[in-house]
């Protein structure tokens, strides 16, 4: 089931304003169970981390700057 231009906006919006604030925490938490590895290493881990994150919602998040394709020419003039 494919996501409306509109639906997929919505949940972009709450994806970054709640889920990845949330995400961040629990990154943070990770690397604090690691008793303060390595620079390198806990480099690696927010890295990795900051990746994976997205990988789910990359179908949310494609297209959604650009234009409703959806819209009719009058409304886009406006």
């Amino acid at each position: 089931m494919a996501l409306s231009y509109k639906a997929r906006r919505r949940w972009s919006l709450v994806i970054l304003l709640i889920g990845l604030p949330v995400y961040v925490v629990v990154a943070v938490t990770i690397v604090n169970m690691l008793n303060r590895p390595p620079i390198w290493a806990e480099l690696l881990v927010y890295v990795g981390l900051g990746f994976l994150w997205a990988l789910p919602f990359k179908f949310i998040f494609k297209g959604i700057g650009q234009a409703d394709p959806d819209a009719s020419e009058d409304k886009l003039e406006k």
